[in-house]
């Protein structure tokens, strides 16, 4: 009877507690600047280019090497503007629409955006085939890469910019992994070009 008497008391006790009002943990957002706005509005755009040339190797004739290396682009940076998007919506700030006809950072003109491809580069690339289109997808995509670099390096040079968690998170992996990759394409451009023509 003691042993009933003492559940019935915890189970009370239990309901209690689990009814005091609500949990004094905040749910809000973590402050965030228009630095990281403007970050995550200007690379959706950035990847945006970067999954358009990358999908063209396919049908541009490009090594397997370049064709693996576009296909984990076209992959990573289409999951990354999704949680951009997604970001800047749970905020409630305008979300680009992931076009890279439309892709210049809010208030900027398009020559400004670092790294990216003017419309001749994107011409000359979608002209070339087989072994052209891999030197010329590399050279292009270094270029790119070190324009996104340029881009979080600018965000955490900014006041307040890149402190909040996902905008941390995101532009440091970012950076460590287009860092990585500028090497892999440097290796394999250096190959390219000690291969017989």
């Amino acid at each position: 009877m003691k042993r009933i008497f003492l559940a019935v008391c915890a189970a009370a006790a239990c309901a209690t507690t689990t009814n005091q009002g609500p949990s004094p943990r905040v749910v809000s957002p973590a402050p965030f600047t228009s630095a990281d706005v403007h970050f995550m509005a200007g690379m959706i755009g950035h990847h945006a280019q970067a999954v358009l040339i990358a999908g063209w190797a396919p049908s541009h004739g490009a090594s397997a090497a370049v064709r693996a290396l576009c296909e984990r682009i076209v992959v990573g940076q289409r999951d990354e503007i999704v949680l951009m998007q997604r970001w800047l919506g749970d905020r409630h700030e305008p979300v680009p629409e992931a076009d890279p006809a439309h892709h210049t950072m809010p208030g900027m003109a398009t020559s400004m955006m670092p790294g990216m491809l003017t419309p001749d580069q994107l011409g000359q690339l979608d002209s070339s085939r087989g072994l052209e289109f891999d030197r010329l997808f590399l050279k292009f995509m270094i270029q790119h890469h070190q324009g996104a670099i340029t881009m979080v390096n600018q965000l955490f040079g900014s006041q307040g910019g890149g402190e909040e968690e996902i905008v941390y998170r995101f532009a440091s992996d970012v950076y460590a992994d287009q860092t990585t990759e500028i090497d892999r394409m440097n290796r394999m451009l250096e190959a390219f070009h000690r291969s017989p023509q």
